[in-house]
């Protein structure tokens, strides 16, 4: 049984950015600030299938971050998969062929990402809490959002929308 050549670069695009993440995470010298290509990964599929599929692959991409941290153990998988399903609930709403649209929902999922995290985790209280949330995870979420720009526009011929079945 042949893949669909779509569903082949789609993978290959995605297996990319999860190499890339690994590859390029240790450069950055501020860590918290390195853009988060798992979740660029975990987005682009979700906007290319369905919102099921989205939330399964959160689901798994969380138990696996968590099962590296396991001090918070639970609130990745929890925050990955309310974003996967976002994201691909989001694609029948908004056009998302669009460079700009699709940073923007990046941008929008890794700072709902970390708002969940935080609140699932309850591990911050009052200045260190207003900190994360409005000061550094939006630092965060731009720089990754910046990194998917950047993804779309090398991957772009690669990130096709896989068809439903």
């Amino acid at each position: 049984m042949r893949l669909p050549p779509d569903r082949v670069k789609l993978t290959a695009a995605l297996l990319l950015l999860v190499v890339l993440h690994f590859v390029l995470r240790p450069l950055f010298a501020p860590s918290r600030f390195a853009p988060d290509l798992i979740l660029v990964a975990l987005v682009f599929l979700a906007i290319r299938t369905r919102p099921a599929v989205g939330a399964v692959a959160g689901f798994v991409v969380g138990l696996l971050s968590d099962a590296v941290a396991p001090t918070t153990f639970g609130a990745g998988a929890f925050a990955l998969t309310i974003v996967g399903f976002a994201a691909g609930w989001l694609k029948a709403v908004v056009f998302a062929d669009n460079l700009l649209v699709n940073a923007l929902i990046v941008f929008a999922a890794s700072w709902v990402r970390d708002i969940l995290e935080v609140a699932a985790s309850n591990q911050l209280r009052g200045g260190a809490l207003g900190l994360q949330l409005l000061v550094l995870s939006p630092a965060a979420a731009l720089s990754t959002a910046a990194a998917a720009l950047v993804a779309l526009l090398l991957l772009r011929g690669w990130l096709t929308a896989v068809p439903s079945r």
